[in-house]
């Protein structure tokens, strides 16, 4: 038969538990939705957007002018090599296009300073008449600036 001090340390257990699950409950909620999940969901639409029709000028504004980029396969790149890589991107013959993974996007707060967005993004061109896609990971680091929501560090990676 249980003590009173185990029966006591079992009911904070249980509740402990239970705000626990609703507090990891909550967080999985806001990575998915929320003011802050719609907010950078719509950064990220206008920004691919742009570059979805070849818009450098338009894609520009969506970056920090101290961006660093790291990609697997690229490895790193400023600011100033990433609009490069992107000129010489959109003189191709074909038209590369994104689109972000339905469901795959999360967003997290960065306290005083902006949001952590990840997620998976299929990239597509046709290339002699065939569809060639390949979808990858990603990694945003938002700056939430008095001119908007900057990109400042940009991560793309499982290629």
């Amino acid at each position: 038969m249980p003590t009173s001090l185990n029966r006591v340390l079992l009911v904070c257990f249980l509740l402990f538990s239970l705000v626990a699950r609703g507090a990891a409950q909550s967080h999985e909620r806001d990575a998915h939705a929320g003011p802050l999940y719609r907010e950078l969901f719509t950064m990220d639409s206008l920004l691919f957007r742009a570059f979805n029709t070849r818009d450098l000028e338009g894609m520009k504004k969506y970056f920090s002018t101290s961006l660093e980029v790291y990609q697997d396969n690229a490895g790193f790149r400023t600011y100033e090599e990433t609009m490069a890589s992107f000129k010489e991107l959109f003189a191709k013959e074909y038209i590369l296009t994104r689109e972000l993974v339905k469901g795959s996007m999360e967003v997290y707060p960065i306290k005083a300073f902006g949001a952590i967005q990840t997620g998976s993004h299929t990239f597509s061109h046709r290339e002699e008449g065939k569809m060639v896609r390949g979808t990858f990971k990603f990694l945003h680091v938002w700056k939430k600036t008095s001119e908007g929501w900057k990109i400042k560090r940009l991560i793309t990676y499982d290629h």
